[in-house]
């Protein structure tokens, strides 16, 4: 059993604890782990006897990786493997994790080492990557499987649905603009609104052609709303449904409509 000091149990009443537990919409009970997720071994260096995050880290990435690969191949029948292989790596990659818990305000909860916080290890996308799996190894070891795949999928959800527009492939933003290109239109304007608390915005996204919406989204992020957005117009001007993780080839399509 992983035990922590009441100055830790005190600590999840602190404004950047209370927001990060928010937004997992996971309630722990035993914070223990939470907070051992939230240790970087900078910490225990120079604190004799603390534990670091290391071990929540191992145990988070084989959790992270078998509950995004069972949600892809449940979602996507038919991608290849080659195509399931490159989607998981996108979503599960250091960059992705690193802006997950950057907007889950992570960073402000670590315990690090003096050196550590004074070079910017807050903000290092290899330390915010490595506590994110800690804190969802910590989510597992709290909840078990039913506990940590919906907090998984709420994070990484809109992610997956972007990078399954083709992994190596072009997104939805620049397939629209290419379609509007050879049809000779002008270029997509993208307006953006957002909603709810800094810890837990909705953003919103209208894409414009001519001054005429032609497609509207939302996401977790100003990106993931853009995409959704395109993602629409797409498809109307395209006259293709298309659903989430799928790429239209619309060079084909249009000589279907010819």
């Amino acid at each position: 059993m992983i035990t922590s000091s009441p100055s830790w149990a005190d600590s999840l009443t602190t404004e950047p604890l209370s927001a990060l537990l928010d937004q997992l919409g996971h309630h722990f009970t035993d914070p223990a782990p939470l907070l051992l997720a939230l240790t970087h071994r900078s910490w225990c260096a120079e604190n004799a006897g603390s534990r670091s995050n290391e071990r929540l880290e191992f145990l988070g990435d084989a959790v992270l990786g078998l509950i995004v690969t069972d949600h892809i191949f449940t979602a996507h029948p038919e991608m290849p493997e080659g195509s399931l292989a490159k989607l998981r790596a996108a979503v599960v990659s250091e960059p992705t994790l690193a802006a997950v818990a950057a907007e889950l305000g992570v960073g402000k909860c670590l315990r690090l080492g003096k050196g550590e916080d004074a070079s910017g290890g807050r903000e290092k996308a290899s330390i915010l990557s490595d506590a994110m799996e800690a804190i969802i190894g910590a989510v597992y070891v709290d909840g078990g499987l039913d506990a940590a795949q919906p907090v998984v999928l709420d994070l990484l959800g809109d992610r997956i649905n972007a990078e399954a527009v083709g992994p190596g492939s072009a997104d939805f933003k620049s397939q629209l603009q290419e379609i509007l290109a050879r049809r000779n239109e002008g270029a997509p304007v993208y307006e953006l609104s957002d909603e709810g608390p800094d810890h837990d915005k909705r953003f919103f996204a209208r894409v414009r052609v001519d001054g005429s919406v032609i497609g509207e989204g939302e996401g977790r992020s100003k990106k993931l709303a853009e995409q959704a957005a395109a993602r629409a117009a797409f498809s109307r001007l395209t006259s293709v449904s298309v659903p989430d993780g799928h790429r239209i080839d619309h060079q084909q399509n249009e000589q279907r409509h010819a």
